[in-house]
């Protein structure tokens, strides 16, 4: 008989929900980790990226604790970074954020790092961190307020959702466009298969959302 698997989103992120869900992967419970994510002085946003997923997946085990239904479950966690240089953008709140955002992207280079943190049955972490590196064409007046006017931008590390209306900026893309959105499905999915997780079960199943 298998055992019963059970996996722990640490993230109430729309999109990461879904890109697991792409992936055949529906997790069996939502656990949004409140955290500062203010970065630490001087540190790398590769760093910071890593960070936060470790913070977020050790809290959401925390947390499992108290619930003896999510027993011996696996814990995701993934945090999202865009940066310019060693500028790390925010996750744009109001609409000052985003311009300031888009102005820095506008015609140049950027990297989104990704920092994704299991938690396995037993207790053991493992962490993975995965890079991007994103052009924007040079961006009209126009463009950047008709942006900000949508109000996708809002809540996303550097002020744009890739797969919405900001794709139409996109120039060019080296690496995971599925870390870009926020979840990078094959980093993602090796870790979950190589800690014993079974990916293809709802494949097999046909239970797909």
């Amino acid at each position: 008989m298998s055992v019963l698997q059970k996996l722990v989103l640490a993230s109430g992120s729309p999109r990461r929900i879904e890109l697991l869900q792409q992936a055949g992967i529906e997790p069996d419970h939502i656990f949004p980790s409140d955290i500062d994510e203010k970065p630490q002085k001087a540190e790398h946003p590769r760093s910071l990226a890593k960070r936060l997923a470790r913070d977020k997946a050790a809290k959401a085990q925390e947390a499992l604790k108290a619930e003896p239904d999510l027993a011996g479950s696996y814990v995701l966690a993934a945090d999202t970074v865009v940066c310019v240089g060693r500028r790390i953008l925010p996750k744009a709140e109001v609409t000052e954020e985003a311009g300031n955002c888009l102005g820095l992207l506008s015609g140049r280079s950027h990297r989104v790092y990704t920092g994704i943190c299991l938690v396995t049955p037993s207790g053991k972490f493992r962490q993975k961190l995965v890079e991007s590196r994103v052009r924007f064409k040079r961006l009209s007046r126009e463009d950047i307020e008709s942006y900000i006017a949508s109000g996708e931008w809002r809540g996303k590390a550097g002020g744009y959702a890739i797969q919405g209306l900001a794709g139409t900026f996109v120039v060019k893309l080296v690496g995971s466009y599925t870390n870009v959105v926020g979840l990078p499905l094959y980093e993602t999915t090796s870790l979950l298969a190589g800690e014993g997780f079974r990916i293809h079960k709802n494949w097999l199943t046909g239970q797909l959302s």
